[in-house]
């Protein structure tokens, strides 16, 4: 059995733009989880979230033929399921607490801590938690796509539908604020 070489984004979206259904498939099934996670960190909900992508995969599906050939596919679609996130929260009215994955996941893939160290760093996971979530959702947005989504300024730029420099300038006040408000959190606590 021969297999092929794995496709990039941009071959798959003309694929899928002729109508291959299977290419689609693939772009789905390769940004499902961060699509997923955007939208969690809008609606803090994950019922909510899972529709929220499943919705901004089908409007990309639908605008594939708008899609302008070279742009990069991620930072599109994920502006567009953080679209239909924001609309689902709107619309709902909804307030869940934030629930942060890779945080945990990150404890849990290094060495077994002490119990001392486990009990200090849920302490600070849950001031830094708190902190977040009295951030205005613009802060939140900006520092969960740069730094708990991990993407780069121009893919955080297209996904907030603002400029790199608009980016740079939000996350540096939103980390002052997040900043004040852990040093708050930590004092009352």
């Amino acid at each position: 059995m021969v297999s092929r070489p794995l496709e990039d984004d941009a071959q798959l979206v003309a694929r899928a733009a002729r109508g291959d259904a299977r290419a689609y498939e693939q772009l789905v099934q390769r940004h499902a989880q961060i699509a997923f996670r955007t939208a969690y960190l809008i609606t803090r909900s994950s019922a909510d979230a899972e529709e929220a992508a499943q919705d901004g995969f089908l409007k990309a599906h639908r605008a594939l033929h708008g899609f302008r050939p070279g742009a990069p596919f991620r930072p599109w679609l994920l502006r567009i399921v953080a679209n239909e996130a924001r609309n689902r929260r709107r619309a709902a009215g909804r307030r869940a607490a934030l629930e942060l994955r890779s945080g945990e996941e990150r404890l849990r893939a290094g060495a077994a801590a002490s119990p001392e160290a486990s009990l200090l760093a849920a302490r600070e996971r849950a001031v830094l938690l708190a902190a977040i979530e009295g951030l205005p959702e613009r802060d939140r947005l900006v520092i969960a796509c740069r730094h708990l989504l991990e993407l780069s300024e121009a893919e955080t730029a297209a996904a907030l539908g603002c400029r790199p420099g608009t980016v740079k300038s939000r996350l540096s006040r939103a980390l002052e604020r997040l900043r004040a408000a852990v040093d708050a959190e930590e004092l009352r606590v």
